[in-house]
């Protein structure tokens, strides 16, 4: 019986692993929509924008904005990073665990639609996104302590061109 059991719960475990990233599909698809929110595109603000609105007003503020992603969570694509325009960067995180191609290359350009808001980062998150890009063990035995962070919570994003170099 406990077998029996087991065997249900892998299968379970299994089955929502495909379902939360999009069928096992690993291709970038640029005009893709990902999410459940339907991102109007012609509401997009720059990412400069956005940050000076946001670091001008307190709370949480909502927001379509245009990035080229600087990098992509490559074990699951569950989160991405974005360049504030000033070198440093922020995460943007999935609502609801939506996932985009994990193999979706640096400089490919977005559409995210979310809410943007402060948040401190706990050092097991910081460790558990820097094991989600591969980072060395140095890099990950660094982080010490939780961190204040510009977060962006996206629930739609829509991929629109890779960034030729």
């Amino acid at each position: 019986m406990n077998k029996i059991a087991l065997l249900l719960i892998g299968g379970i475990i299994a089955l929502s692993c495909t379902i939360a990233s999009d069928g096992g599909d690993d291709k970038v698809k640029l005009g893709k929509s990902y999410g459940k929110y339907k991102v109007d595109i012609k509401k997009a603000v720059s990412v400069k924008d956005m940050v000076k609105t946001f670091e001008a007003q307190s709370g949480e503020m909502e927001f379509t904005i245009e990035a080229d992603l600087n990098e992509v969570c490559a074990k699951a694509g569950c989160f991405v990073k974005i360049d504030k325009g000033n070198g440093e960067t922020f995460m943007v995180r999935f609502k609801d665990h939506f996932v985009i191609p994990p193999k979706t290359p640096a400089g490919t350009g977005a559409y995210i639609h979310g809410v943007a808001s402060w948040d401190t980062v706990s050092v097991e998150l910081q460790k558990h996104f820097l094991e989600d890009v591969n980072a060395s063990a140095e890099e990950i035995a660094a982080i010490t302590e939780p961190k204040p962070a510009l977060g962006f919570i996206g629930d739609g994003i829509v991929l629109k061109k890779v960034r030729s170099n």
